[in-house]
């Protein structure tokens, strides 16, 4: 019989059975399709930065599960990266640089005395600051030039600490030295405490009208949706974080929060930590009107006249009169000034309240448009000018939207995760079909949504979307969406945000080290291999076909030799290896063969298998396998080796039909 090619269609289909989806591919981890064929994933590398502080988290990382990334140059050149996590919020000085912790302080108390008690054998300092409005997590500088207490020197008692809470006037810290004596309370100090600190999962009784959803906490910043709301010291919410650059300045806020202003210093070494946007301050120079909002779900920046426009915001005075966050309001900053937003004849500030939904769950900036997000629809805003300034348009109802960052848009055309879809949007909305739809939503963790994120890869033309499998409470599964190809495939892998900036080499990630509560920056489509371990670690690929058979599957096919087909391009190493294997069973019941299965012949390593490997000059591998039908599969799990599979061939004849 002659040599059979297998030639299968690109892209991952799991929408059928294994045989029905016959000529395609079913299983993968790692790797992509290009120009039709599958190839293995680029590797990634760990950026070198490390946080500048006296708490200094492991090196190479930042404190904090890391939830959105803003990149931008300022006017000498710098090329910053913004990192909102949920413990923290920084500024990187151009790749390998370090971690500036720009947070802004929440409170100050000075000279507050008696504050300091400690115990014989322990390194732990409970600190006395009535009315202090922290919770376990927050940070605290403390400014102490006294003497040593009970044997504690005072240089363990300054500097950056993590506290747990204890009681509204009191918590606790753990030093950097143990006590000989008992003492205190004694001592003298200041303190800066850092904003509230929020949580990196959703957590049971974290939602609407848990916590303190319209309050607000000490120095202006409010507890609300999305940020951590302090319940006897515990904060209950996901921490999510929303920017953008205002000319070389930033503007960010904490979801449900407020919004905060950081100012480029004159001396590129020195990053000053970011100031509230509080109302009748001034703020880089610009005076802020008594309207300025206090709590915000989302900023943004338009590309258009350049508006600071909040989303879910409030309106203390105006058509809604009222101090509370409205989840449906937006409103917006007069052109080129973001401390004017009372409406007026003589500028352009204004709101709007959407009507369709319960919230406003997203906003991006498209082509000539900003698409607004509720949770039943999406809308169309666009620039007008004077009087009417920003226009508004419903484009669909009866949609849906997984969270706040699951959108993206690449080519003009935005894409985006729903609940149990995913939609484009290219003036109109539509669905996108997937073949991988029961996959991803028949094993996902709604619960976690907010968790999940999207990000475009350009120099691949690719939709990634990570999210939460349904036994995890951390995103941990990826799917990818080639737009140009319109294919699908997945994968397995822990991030917490990605960023694809033309302002940086290389798409970014960031993900959670070993220590749980410390993040580290990646550089994607790096070398070939894992980074994220010191020294590197393989990445473990593979793409495994459906079933194919012969004719109808009436008879057994008895494969005895492969023909391989592939390139190892952008390999680092002398020999790259890949693993072909061919796995046969007797119908699509059956599980594939086994060494307790006598229908067949072939048994080795992986799952009962036999898988070969193949080098770059292989001319052909021996097999002896049977079954009446088959998958292929191609693998690797080498450092430094890259490949793509061509069209390999197989020498397969009938064997019976038993």
């Amino acid at each position: 019989m002659p040599l059979q090619k297998l030639q299968f269609r690109p892209g991952i289909n799991r929408e059928g059975t294994t045989l029905a989806n016959e000529g395609g591919w079913f299983e993968c981890d790692k790797i992509r399709f290009r120009s039709g064929s599958v190839e293995k994933l680029g590797g990634w590398v760990k950026d070198g930065g490390t946080a500048t502080a006296t708490l200094a988290p492991p090196s190479g990382s930042f404190w904090g599960v890391c939830r959105s990334m803003w990149n931008w140059n300022s006017l000498a050149g710098a090329n910053l990266l913004a990192l909102g996590t949920n413990l923290k919020y920084y500024i990187q000085n151009g790749p390998g640089g370090n971690f500036y912790d720009i947070t802004p302080i929440r409170d100050t108390a000075a000279g507050v005395t008696s504050a300091f008690t400690v115990t014989n054998g322990s390194n732990v300092v409970t600190v006395t600051d009535v009315g202090h409005g922290a919770q376990t997590g927050d940070f605290v500088t403390i400014t102490y030039v006294g003497g040593a207490i009970g044997g504690m020197p005072a240089a363990a008692i300054a500097g950056e600490h993590q506290i747990t809470y204890i009681s509204s006037s009191q918590y606790s810290f753990v030093a950097t030295s143990v006590a000989t004596s008992n003492a205190g309370p004694s001592g003298t100090a200041d303190f800066a405490y850092q904003i509230t600190t929020g949580l990196a999962t959703y957590t049971v009784a974290a939602g609407w009208g848990a916590g303190g959803w319209s309050g607000s906490n000490a120095g202006g910043t409010s507890t609300g949706w999305g940020q951590a709301a302090s319940t006897g010291g515990v904060g209950q919410q996901l921490r999510l974080w929303s920017e953008a650059n205002y000319g070389e300045n930033l503007i960010f806020s904490p979801r449900g929060g407020a919004l905060y202003y950081w100012d480029v210093n004159a001396n590129p070494n020195i990053f000053d930590r970011g100031v509230i946007m509080a109302a009748g301050t001034t703020v880089g120079g610009v005076p802020l009107d008594s309207t300025t909002p206090s709590i915000v779900n989302h900023v943004m920046v338009s590309d258009a006249s350049r508006f600071v426009i909040c989303f879910g915001t409030n309106d203390p005075s105006g058509v809604y009169l009222s101090a509370t966050q409205d989840p449906l309001l937006i409103r917006w900053s007069n052109q080129e000034d973001y401390g004017t937003w009372i409406p007026a004849i003589t500028n352009q500030a204004g709101d709007y309240r959407l009507s369709s939904g319960s919230e406003i769950v997203a906003a991006q900036q498209a082509r000539q448009e900003i698409l607004v997000w509720t949770d039943a629809a999406i809308y169309s805003m666009q620039y007008l000018g004077p009087p009417y300034v920003w226009g508004f348009q419903i484009m669909g109802e009866n949609i849906s939207i997984a969270g706040p960052n699951v959108v993206a848009t690449a080519n003009n055309v935005t894409y985006w995760m729903g609940t149990d879809k995913f939609y484009m949007y290219s003036g109109r909305v539509e669905t996108l079909p997937c073949a991988l739809r029961q996959y991803v939503y028949e094993d996902i963790n709604m619960l976690q949504s907010y968790q999940f994120f999207a990000g475009t890869n350009e120099g691949y033309n690719e939709i990634w979307w990570f999210y939460c499998s349904a036994d995890s409470n951390v995103v941990d599964r990826y799917v990818i969406f080639n737009h140009l190809e319109r294919t699908w495939y997945y994968g397995n892998m822990e991030r917490t945000a990605w960023l694809d900036s033309p302002l940086r080499d290389q798409p970014m990630a960031t993900f959670i080290t070993s220590s749980g509560n410390a993040g580290s920056l990646l550089y994607h489509e790096t070398g070939n291999d894992d980074g994220t371990t010191t020294p590197a670690s393989p990445i473990v690929s593979y793409c495994q076909s459906s079933d194919f058979d012969i004719g109808d599957g009436h008879n057994f096919g008895l494969v005895s030799r492969i023909i391989p087909d592939v390139t190892f391009d952008g390999s680092t190493v002398a020999s790259p290896t890949v693993t072909f294997g061919v796995r046969p069973r007797q119908n699509p019941g059956a599980n594939y063969g086994t060494s307790n299965n006598p229908d067949v012949v072939s048994v080795d390593n992986y799952l009962g298998q036999r898988y070969y490997n193949v080098q770059q000059f292989t001319q052909y591998v021996y097999v002896r396998v049977r079954g009446r039908q088959m998958a292929f599969r191609i693998g690797s799990d080498d450092l430094g080796t890259a490949w793509q599979l061509g069209a390999p061939r197989l020498d397969v004849r009938p064997d019976g039909r038993r």
